[in-house]
């Protein structure tokens, strides 16, 4: 999906995209509820991935999208998919172990991620740009997770005991991510995204549903605050997609805008109102170098986005 800038929005488009980048944005501090109250990670990415699925099924009847693809944009369909389950559960999985804004910020890390496979795979070269806000991106990024602990007063030590593994499952789920987004480029021109993310959707649940037979089953939240932040991560994610294909476009946006990036700052708002999460003044000028930058980035460079996070 390719991005617009600001200036080619009306008022009614850029209101829609900065609601659904604070849907996106809820629905992880939803997912964190729901996480603390007893839901594990497959659960939530199997209930979500199913229903929004099904939502983009009864698109994809009512609007009569042709559902033909060539044998080898189906090969590279699965493969999207496959990266897309990893990329939902390692997201889920850092949102679960870290503050909310820190797990998405580590993942929008995802334009350095795309550039790399696109280098490896297509021999593509990094656009100017891309080079220029690498070391501005890696620097908020580093004062955003207080590499050295020294905003939580823990020492590099202990403070990496606590959030490394969040940090590892987010940059994974930025890794894979990438991956899609470059193999959607090259590999699968001419399918509908409509059709694109139903079979990434479709996959995701299917894979996480078998993942969590394999370990005793789905695992339910134990408290009524888990059961509501299972109901609303599943109804904001839902909602986000629907709007991306039935609203957007009739406003005149093709797909994913740079403004959708937003959805970090709003997931920081919302989980300190919510959650009590808050992050050193230093981490916050972090976060905000890590959101300007791949705004800017966004408005610099087209990009595509298969299922989203």
């Amino acid at each position: 999906m390719r991005s617009l800038a600001p200036s080619h929005l009306t008022g009614a488009a850029f209101a829609t995209l900065l609601l659904t980048a604070f849907m996106m944005g809820a629905n992880h501090v939803a997912a964190r509820t729901a996480f603390n109250h007893g839901l594990d990670v497959l659960t939530a990415v199997t209930v979500r991935s199913m229903v929004t699925a099904g939502v983009v099924a009864l698109i994809l009847w009512q609007q009569k999208v042709a559902l033909q693809v060539l044998p080898r944009q189906r090969k590279y369909l699965v493969a999207v998919g496959l990266l897309i389950a990893v990329q939902s559960v390692c997201l889920y999985a850092a949102v679960a172990r870290l503050p909310v804004a820190l797990a998405l910020l580590a993942f929008n890390t995802y334009p350095l991620t795309t550039a790399l496979w696109a280098r490896i795979l297509y021999g593509h070269k990094p656009e100017r740009t891309l080079l220029m806000a690498m070391p501005v991106m890696m620097l908020g990024l580093a004062l955003a997770l207080d590499v050295f602990g020294a905003a939580s007063g823990l020492g590099t030590a202990r403070h990496w005991g606590q959030i490394g593994m969040g940090v590892v499952f987010a940059l994974i789920a930025s890794v894979a991510f990438g991956l899609a987004l470059v193999l959607t480029q090259h590999e699968t021109v001419g399918v509908d995204g409509r059709l694109r993310t139903f079979t990434s959707l479709s996959i995701v649940g299917v894979l996480t549903a078998l993942l969590a037979s394999t370990q005793g089953g789905f695992q339910w939240p134990q408290a009524q605050p888990g059961w509501w932040g299972l109901v609303m991560l599943t109804l904001l994610y839902g909602t986000a997609f629907t709007i991306m294909f039935t609203v957007l476009p009739k406003l005149g946006v093709v797909g994913n805008s740079a403004i959708m990036n937003a959805e970090p700052v709003f997931a920081l708002v919302l989980a300190w109102f919510l959650l009590g999460q808050s992050i050193s003044p230093v981490q916050l000028v972090g976060a905000a170098v890590v959101v300007c930058t791949v705004l800017w980035l966004g408005l610099h460079k087209p990009k595509l986005n298969p299922a989203g996070p």
